[in-house]
């Protein structure tokens, strides 16, 4: 059960929250009392959410570092930072290009060391700040077909246990949670291309026998964005019918 208030007064910069996991971390840090500025650059279903949920929206491209940090910038002292934004292209590592490689660690890493480098020091002041990225099993488990997406959801685990090294003393957490295969536009796309058999594979990957929801990678969030997980940090929760179990 969700508790209403235990957010309230925070305010949370959600990328990659227009549609999918993203769309409901924002539902739920705002049904928790969150301030939510919804990040993504599709503006006009960024601006549709925050309508239905009374948060702020904000055009967002990621590839664009600089226009990244000065929006994050812009957006002023932030509370919690949750990274969302991950792209995917399946191929296995021969038949991948080096401009694909360049893309999709821009968009899975360089992104996230985008925004938290620009919102740092603005939660160092305030001694206090929430930072929850969103990897992946690949980054903990590898990938058939992913390898450089599981890279850089790698690279996202170990830098996060950086920035929890360096910024405990100033009263910020850092997280992760790594889901599985989650039921989300961007799934449903990749399983037309792959057919019945992927989606056979991805639930049999699991313990539980099923695709996750963006609500319980939602709920995740959510409790690393609260008080009671104030002595978590450095930490990869996995969200993913326990596919990770033993990673």
């Amino acid at each position: 059960m969700s508790a209403p208030s235990r957010l309230t007064g925070r305010r949370a910069f959600v990328t990659g929250a227009a549609s999918g996991i993203g769309a409901a971390i924002a539902r739920r840090l705002s049904s928790e009392g969150a301030r939510v500025i919804v990040a993504d650059r599709d503006l006009p279903g960024a601006l549709a959410l925050a309508g239905q949920i009374g948060a702020s929206a904000i055009e967002l491209d990621l590839a664009d570092i600089e226009a990244t940090q000065r929006a994050v910038r812009e957006a002023g002292t932030l509370d919690i930072l949750v990274n969302n934004v991950g792209v995917d292209q399946h191929a296995f590592f021969t038949k991948t290009t080096i401009a694909q490689w360049h893309q999709l660690i821009a968009a899975n890493l360089e992104s996230v060391l985008a925004t938290t480098h620009a919102a740092l020091p603005a939660m160092q002041s305030a001694r206090y700040g929430r930072i929850v990225n969103i990897a992946s099993e690949a980054g903990r488990m590898g990938s058939r077909g992913g390898a450089v997406y599981a890279a850089a959801k790698g690279g996202v685990i170990a830098f996060t246990r950086s920035i929890a090294r360096e910024n405990g003393p100033y009263g910020i957490t850092a997280n992760v949670v790594a889901p599985g295969p989650v039921d989300t536009p961007m799934l449903r796309n990749a399983l037309a291309a792959g057919g019945a058999k992927l989606l056979e594979a991805m639930i049999a990957s699991t313990l539980v026998g099923r695709l996750g929801q963006p609500e319980e990678v939602a709920a995740a969030v959510a409790f690393f964005a609260a008080q009671e997980a104030a002595f978590v940090t450095g930490e990869t929760l996995g969200v993913s019918g326990g596919m990770g179990c033993g990673a």
